[in-house]
């Protein structure tokens, strides 16, 4: 599998530089304990050692600092959703095929969301109880920081200062933490507004 992800990412446009290949969480947290600058996005099977979902694995990655593509044959709502809720950017089933993977490895490489079908239906689905209530300001707030790359332009566009906007996305996350649905990254949030219905997918 590494050989065809290398391949792909070397024939994309842009082309993707694959720093490295792992064959456990283990192995690549010994070598990126965090962040670099050689390390833009991490690409983890689910599936690492067994069929089973290795969750503390995304986990573990997630916590040290690192932005996750969860790529798996796995194609179970809840186990995509776990995912969303561990941190992960984007889940991408294998069998959606190479140009939904390269887009969502462009995705994360600028902070922009990425949500590709399987990970959009089980969105969709999710009846999990927990909706917080947002106020006006903060729904607006929340939108438009989907549609744009960084919250000095959502500041600009609805004519507030840039504090203002991490101020209200700040308490967006505080409520939805509050209502036991932490939502610790721009994806996560993306993934709890089209549960909530404050979003739709082709509003990306």
């Amino acid at each position: 599998m590494h050989a065809g992800i290398r391949a792909w990412c070397s024939e994309a446009t842009p082309p993707v530089h694959v720093a490295a290949n792992y064959l456990s969480a283990d192995a690549f947290l010994a070598n990126h304990s965090q962040p670099t600058d050689d390390v833009d996005v991490v690409v983890l099977d689910l599936e690492l050692r067994s069929r089973r979902p290795a969750f503390d694995a995304l986990e573990r990655i997630v916590d040290a600092g690192h932005r996750v593509i969860v790529y798996s044959h796995i194609d179970q709502g809840e186990v995509i959703l776990r995912c969303l809720d561990l941190g992960a950017l984007s889940y991408l089933v294998k069998s959606e095929g190479r140009r939904h993977l390269l887009d969502a490895i462009h995705a994360a490489c600028s902070d922009t969301p990425f949500v590709g079908p399987r990970m959009a239906g089980a969105m969709c689905q999710d009846a999990r109880e927990g909706r917080p209530h947002l106020g006006a300001r903060e729904t607006e707030v929340l939108v438009a920081w989907f549609q744009t790359e960084n919250k000095d332009l959502v500041g600009r566009q609805l004519h507030i200062e840039a504090t203002t906007v991490r101020t209200h996305l700040q308490r967006v996350r505080a409520k939805y933490a509050a209502a036991g649905r932490p939502a610790p990254t721009k994806a996560a949030l993306v993934a709890r507004a089209v549960q909530d219905g404050i979003i739709s997918i082709n509003d990306l």
